[in-house]
């Protein structure tokens, strides 16, 4: 099931994802079991997917959406990679290849970034696509395009609720260049 079209309406940051560079982007939540047609969401219901954990012994939960201008659904995502695979700048990094930890447990982390960027690099269906160069996006939507689940969705426009969440959000003031103009 394709990611929300009105994302990130109803969700909430849960926490950041951190890259060494001093950028972050939000972890948005709850993460979801099932689609909003009811159906069971596409890693809870992919064989292979589940196998992967099972083999890792780790319990599948539901995740989230990684990132905010650039957002990927984990709850859809089934690790095919076609997104990292189209970035031509290699916004997105298989997460597990840095750190080889449950998904669960990226909030809070800090990536230095140097993940693979390489379609078959994953470490298996477990890993995840994180858009932790997300500030580098030129909006070009390839990701978007290709990815099988339609878990991705980029919007320049979600800068707001970035920094909504982040508390860096100031209004600009019609007809002025001074964020801090008053009328």
């Amino acid at each position: 099931m394709p990611i929300a079209e009105n994302f990130p309406e109803g969700l909430k940051p849960i926490g950041k994802i951190s890259n060494a560079d001093g950028q972050f982007h939000f972890m948005w939540g709850p993460g979801k079991t099932t689609n909003t047609d009811g159906s069971q969401a596409e890693v809870l219901a992919d064989s292979d997917v589940v196998a992967a954990y099972n083999a890792k012994g780790e319990e599948q939960v539901p995740l989230g959406v990684s990132g905010t201008m650039v957002a990927v659904d984990w709850d859809s995502c089934v690790a095919d990679g076609a997104c990292i695979e189209a970035c031509p700048v290699q916004v997105f990094q298989w997460y597990r290849t840095e750190k080889d930890i449950p998904a669960k447990d990226v909030v809070g982390q800090t990536f230095e970034g140097t993940g693979s960027s390489v379609k078959d690099e994953r470490k298996d269906l477990t890993d995840k696509a994180d858009p932790i160069r997300e500030h580098d996006c030129i909006w070009c939507m390839a990701c978007v395009s290709v990815c099988p689940p339609q878990a991705i969705k980029v919007d320049q426009s979600n800068l707001e609720a970035h920094e909504k969440a982040a508390g860096t959000f100031v209004k600009m003031v019609a007809g002025s260049e001074n964020p801090h103009a008053h009328d």
